[in-house]
């Protein structure tokens, strides 16, 4: 049973952001005072990225750890409610992330990947050779 009425679940659903996370914004901005350029949810790059270096062929993601399911085999046991419905989207993205990466990989790009709640030190101290 869930604890939130629908009108509050509904709310708290729209608020999740897809893209210009607080994390996200933060490497932006740590990478941008090192004087790295970027560009940002680049489209024309398979699986849009967070942050893209073309040059380099870098792609960099920084993954919410819900939504691509950080310790998923010990994490899946804590929904409690549709059930069914939360395992089928969050293992279809772990497995979409293992595709995006393939392709990726195969296509030349180095790929970082990041969880949002990453000690943050390991942004700042990311380099990136030009």
């Amino acid at each position: 049973m869930d604890k939130l009425t629908d009108e509050q679940r509904r709310k708290n659903m729209q608020a999740n952001k897809s893209k210009g996370t607080k994390p996200e914004i933060m490497l932006a901005k740590a990478l941008f005072a090192r004087g790295y350029r970027y560009r940002k949810n680049d489209r024309t790059v398979f699986g849009s990225p967070d942050i893209t270096f073309k040059r380099i062929k870098l792609a960099i993601f920084v993954d919410g750890e819900f939504w691509h399911g950080k310790d998923w085999n010990e994490r899946k046991k804590d929904h409690k409610t549709n059930v069914e419905f939360w395992t089928r989207k969050i293992e279809r993205n772990i497995e979409r992330d293992k595709e995006v990466n393939r392709y990726l990989e195969r296509e030349g790009w180095t790929v970082l990947r990041f969880w949002g709640k990453d000690d943050r030190e390991k942004f700042v101290k990311l380099r990136i050779s030009k």
